[in-house]
């Protein structure tokens, strides 16, 4: 099925292919992210939801020409040389791997990943929801990648949904449950009006970009090892706020797993149940007054994360947020 089909019948509107797993020769295993989330929750929701895999959308690779709607020529370019690749993926060791292996084993996986949070974006406007179970690059804008995050996939596709989708789609909301602040997109909506942003995380972890926060509307800098009550609290504070100051034709999460508790990177205290509720407060707010919901996985750096995700999709899809318009 073409990615263009989006009124196939018995398909829910979650995105995967089995092309987003990364792999270079096994060198994967030095970063604590896991390369093949998706493809883990894909299975587990299939057991859970009694689904098959074609059930799920699957997206074609984005095209250079499509990058370039939002990333400069010279950053595409950089992504050339192995070394630059090698610090935004965190793994120095593809230093040392020629350029074509880190294409086809990296950067070709992410590209896929990118695409298929644009075509989230267009089935939540058909659906009133979708979720990639990838993208959410939170880190890359459109001249510098970061933290694992190679293309700007949040910002291809809210600047795909305003070009394409403007009588639809004119004003945007990030909503951004990361542990890490989502500097990326960000700095890519720095003094745009049109795009409001929620950021909760951790402050006292990367990337502590202080010239980003300026594009933050809402925010919540956390401290270390914030448990959930707290966490709530303070989400559910923020997204009064946010709707009292902005009306958004749809709202972009990235609902990163990486604030659970015990996560190597997050340091966090946030339980399974805090995410589940979390992911609830997010969908019940916005799908009970109409507005699109677009869910990215973004980070996620323990094994149980893949659990924790598929858990509260179904616990979404039981409590009636995912029910198709």
């Amino acid at each position: 099925m073409k990615c263009e089909d989006l009124n196939t019948p018995n398909k829910l509107p979650i995105v995967y292919s089995k092309k987003y797993s990364v792999h270079f020769a096994g060198l994967e295993k030095l970063h604590p992210f896991d390369a093949a989330k998706g493809k883990h929750v894909q299975q587990l929701l299939c057991t859970e939801l009694e689904l098959e895999s074609g059930d799920f959308y699957s997206p074609v690779e984005i095209t250079k020409e499509q990058l370039l709607r939002v990333h400069t020529p010279k950053y595409l370019k950089s992504l050339k040389w192995s070394f630059n690749v090698a610090c935004i993926a965190e793994v120095p060791p593809l230093i040392f791997m020629p350029n074509f292996t880190v294409q086809s084993g990296y950067l070709r996986p992410m590209r896929y990943q990118a695409a298929g949070s644009i075509l989230a974006g267009k089935l939540a406007l058909q659906y009133g929801w979708a979720i990639n179970l990838g993208g959410g690059f939170h880190h890359c804008c459109s001249y510098k990648g970061g933290g694992f995050c190679p293309y700007a996939d949040i910002t291809l596709l809210i600047v795909r949904l305003f070009e394409l989708e403007a009588h639809r789609v004119r004003r945007a909301m990030i909503v951004d449950l990361d542990a890490h602040q989502g500097n990326g997109h960000e700095r890519d909506f720095q003094n745009v009006d049109t795009v409001y942003i929620l950021d909760m995380y951790n402050a006292f972890i990367y990337p502590r970009d202080h010239e980003a926060k300026s594009s933050i509307s809402c925010g919540v800098e956390l401290k270390h090892l914030t448990e959930d009550a707290y966490y709530l609290r303070q989400l559910k504070r923020c997204l009064m706020q946010s709707l009292a100051e902005f009306k958004p034709d749809v709202v972009i999460y990235n609902a990163g797993t990486d604030v659970l508790k015990g996560d190597p990177l997050g340091n966090l205290a946030i339980t399974e149940e805090g995410i589940i509720e979390r992911d609830r407060l997010v969908f019940s707010t916005f799908r009970s007054l109409g507005i699109p919901v677009v869910m990215l996985l973004s980070g996620g750096y323990m094994k149980s994360s893949k659990r924790v995700i598929a858990d509260s999709i179904v616990n979404l899809q039981r409590q009636g947020w995912l029910a198709v318009n």
